[in-house]
């Protein structure tokens, strides 16, 4: 029974995947950029990591018992991986928006191009 279900839930998703290309092309967002996915969860998992071992550390120095030191640590990292999460996301959108208005500038100048030289040669 459960194969089943799993193989609906294939199929419910493929449709679904086929409806949302059906709609048109995929816009611009970070997820969808080849760099972008990467990079954020990059900066996710650094940030993560380091708040946890930072505040591991000065919560050690500082002499806090083992329970409240891994609670602090795994707080500490969770905040880390909201805020570099939330950060690297802001950059991105910037640089999506602006690889794409280079795009365009550059396929306009194409065009331009283009046109002047079928000018010059009628």
């Amino acid at each position: 029974m459960a194969a089943k279900a799993t193989a609906k839930d294939k199929q419910a998703g493929a449709k679904k995947g086929a409806r949302a290309h059906a709609d048109g092309p995929a816009l611009p967002s970070v997820a969808n950029h080849p760099r972008a996915a990467a990079q954020v969860a990059r900066a996710k998992a650094w940030a993560g990591l380091t708040g946890f071992l930072l505040v591991a550390f000065l919560s050690l120095r500082a002499g806090v018992p083992t329970a409240d030191l891994l609670l602090r640590s795994l707080a500490a990292g969770i905040a880390a991986y909201v805020i570099a999460w939330t950060c690297a996301v802001a950059v991105w959108r910037h640089l999506v928006i602006a690889e794409l208005r280079a795009v365009r500038r550059h396929k306009a100048e194409a065009a331009a191009r283009l046109a002047a030289r079928r000018a010059e040669a009628s």
